[in-house]
């Protein structure tokens, strides 16, 4: 490096090589962190680096907020939250706006009776799915940072949903109740399903203060597919009562799967021969649908609306042939026109649905998430997953108001969106316009839909969650500790339930991490000839062990999981409990906690006792800022942290060459190196990376 004084040339590959340089590495002057930052860094900041305490930075960090309330500030702000006034002026209306209308449109024509069939999956009547269909998609219109991402019901939080307003609203024994004690106990559901939305928005807003977007990274991909996949496996079987026309209870709780197929199986001879008919052939409808529109999706100009077609024929069918009166089969009936009066939901109910409330929070923010970052990458843009926490926490907030239940981004009409050419959030604008279109005018069209149609759309609707399993062999080829992830988290959620099941694949997933830190092994790095780089020994037998010299690399984070290994594996190298015995390997952790800290400076002062000479180097700043705190610089000198690998291994090879020349020159001088050859051998150097 030009720009460093006492820069030196080393002998070439076919020229003799020493201890100072040896295999004919080049290098420059080493440098250690202090000399570091006072050549690149800020003169203020170049003892801050080892010694400001945290608390200082604090204060420096509170006395910049007042800066925020500035104009300039609020601006920034009202920009960070409302990301429309930032795409809002870039938008190409000629090259943007058809897409975004005809995709908007395509979606809401999907929402009307998908809404409906979800509105069943959580126990509430079919006007309220289409209420969730509406409020939430405008909000995160303006709230969101997704531009292709589609919001309103989904198949999992409606299962999850309908599982806790069963168990807390539960049907009276009997199942035979009369038009007004029906409208009752509907009412009591859908204040407990609207609740769930205010305790779930809640939660992911006070996420939002803390800034903990980062939490969905605790749902991995293996869980978050897992789970989708299993909860397609209950949606599946919680509609067959309708697809047979079986009056029969829903089972909630654990094996609950296992108890409606049980029940199913038994009540099977009762089951309608009408209901039965319709819904063979929704299905024979639906299914191909679905399948042309996957396969021919670059062809066509936009998607097959399979599910409206169906909605349509079937309600003509049930009203011509007076299917409802005949042979008893179950239709929607009335859907109320225009909104509901907004009301607060039942804040006394808040302590019982909490613990409802956060599974669903978090798999409604990671879904989301994990689909808005899919096409963010896709298609190049950036998401804020806090701003993320914020859109979705207000959507299920206000949303509750009017009677909605939880909601998230959803798979299907997500897919659809991006298929039929939607470009930004204005799509859902106009998804939003076909919605309130039926609110307003078009709900008298969907009385006679028979509610076995619906039970169709929802089983159609799981088709991509199903097909998640096709990953399941590529998945064993990449990585067995995530195949094992996906299998335990899709088996708990099948078996038990899927709040418990979510629970178990984040506790394992957990574990694997915890495992993943455990097995992770110190290395010894050893030079490669022609070149001041050191890579690991066993990687090539090319690499070359400098004599005198120890190198070792931990390559994980230290913290008190792993201090009891860490120390193992340091004795083990490095002999401090063998007599002062010498073993080549040293580790440097990215990350380091408390106990791991004070493991370090028990090291360095039982380094400092058998007479090993330690050196740290290539330590990140937090990392070398708990070390200090933890009293590290009590136990080494400044001069002893380096910027690098090869600077720590250069300084080494001089102290080293120093060592020897005392030697050679003082034969029976009391230098350290003349000493430890006379006990026990030249002592090791050691480096910490």
């Amino acid at each position: 490096m030009s720009g460093l004084p006492d820069a030196r040339t080393c002998p070439g590959l076919g020229e003799a090589s020493d201890l100072k340089f040896p295999l004919g590495a080049k290098f420059r002057e080493p440098l250690t962190e202090a000399r570091f930052q006072q050549l690149f860094g800020d003169a203020e900041q170049e003892s801050d680096l080892l010694s400001e305490p945290r608390w200082s930075r604090l204060c420096r960090q509170w006395r910049r907020l007042p800066g925020a309330c500035s104009g300039p500030g609020a601006w920034r702000l009202l920009l960070a939250r409302l990301p429309p006034l930032r795409w809002l002026p870039h938008y190409r209306w000629r090259a943007w706006l058809l897409g975004d209308a005809v995709a908007g449109v395509t979606v809401g024509i999907v929402h009307v009776p998908q809404g409906m069939a979800f509105a069943l999956l959580t126990s509430v009547p079919p006007v309220f799915g289409l209420y969730t269909s509406f409020f939430p998609v405008l909000i995160y219109t303006l709230l969101g940072t997704g531009r292709h991402l589609s919001t309103g019901t989904f198949a999992v939080l409606s299962l999850m949903t309908g599982s806790a307003v069963e168990r807390l609203v539960p049907e009276p024994l009997g199942g035979n109740l009369s038009e007004i004690e029906r409208e009752q106990l509907d009412v009591q559901r859908v204040g407990a399903a609207a609740a769930l939305a205010f305790g779930s928005g809640a939660l992911m807003l006070g996420m939002f203060a803390l800034q903990l977007g980062v939490l969905s990274t605790f749902l991995s991909e293996p869980v978050v597919k897992a789970l989708t996949s299993g909860a397609a496996l209950h949606v599946l079987v919680s509609q067959l009562p309708s697809l047979l026309g079986l009056p029969l209870p829903r089972q909630i709780g654990c094996f609950a799967l296992f108890k409606t197929l049980a029940a199913v199986l038994t009540a099977l001879p009762r089951s309608s021969p009408a209901e039965l008919t319709i819904s063979a052939l929704s299905l024979a409808l639906l299914v191909p649908v679905k399948e042309l529109n996957v396969r021919f999706r670059d062809k066509l100009p936009t998607p097959i609306p399979g599910e409206i077609v169906m909605v349509l024929l079937a309600s003509v069918l049930c009203f011509t042939s007076s299917l409802d009166t005949r042979y008893n089969v179950q239709i929607v009936g009335l859907l109320p026109g225009g909104f509901p009066q907004p009301r607060l939901p039942n804040l006394a109910e808040l302590p019982r649905i909490l613990v409802d409330s956060l599974p669903i929070a978090l798999v409604a923010f990671a879904v989301s998430a994990s689909l808005a970052s899919i096409y963010a990458d896709k298609y190049s843009y950036t998401i804020d997953s806090n701003q993320e926490l914020l859109a979705h926490g207000v959507s299920n907030l206000i949303s509750s108001l009017f009677s909605c239940f939880p909601n998230s981004a959803t798979l299907a009409t997500t897919s659809l969106l991006v298929d039929a050419g939607g470009n930004t959030q204005l799509a859902g604008l106009f998804s939003c316009i076909v919605v309130l279109s039926v609110l307003l005018w078009l709900g008298p069209f969907f009385y006679y839909l028979p509610k076995a149609v619906l039970a169709c759309i929802n089983i159609s609707s799981m088709r991509q969650m199903f097909f998640q399993m096709q990953e399941l062999p590529q998945l064993w080829r990449i990585s067995r500790m995530d195949f094992a992830v996906w299998m335990v988290t899709w088996v708990a959620v099948v078996i038990l339930s899927v709040d418990l099941g979510l629970a178990i694949g984040v506790v394992f997933s957990m574990m694997t991490v915890i495992c993943r830190t455990q097995r992770v092994q110190c290395l010894a790095l050893g030079l490669a000839e022609g070149t001041e780089l050191y890579r690991p020994l066993r990687e090539s037998h090319k690499l070359r062990k400098v004599p005198g010299l120890c190198i070792l690399s931990y390559p994980a984070p230290l913290y008190f999981g792993t201090r009891g290994q860490f120390r193992r594996t340091l004795e083990q190298h490095l002999g401090l409990g063998e007599g002062g015995k010498e073993a080549p390997k040293t580790d440097g952790p990215p990350d380091a906690d408390v106990a791991g800290a004070r493991e370090v400076v028990q090291l360095a002062s039982r380094c400092r006792d058998a007479g090993i000479h330690l050196l740290l180097a290539q330590c990140n700043a937090s990392v070398l800022g708990t070390l200090t705190q933890a009293g590290l610089l009590n136990r080494v000198t400044p001069e002893q942290l380096f910027v690098s690998v090869q600077d720590a291994a250069a300084h080494a090879l001089e102290r080293l060459v120093r060592g020897q020349e005392q030697q050679e020159g003082n034969p029976g001088g009391a230098g350290l190196y003349s000493r430890s050859h006379e006990t026990t051998g030249p002592k090791t150097c050691t480096v910490w990376v």
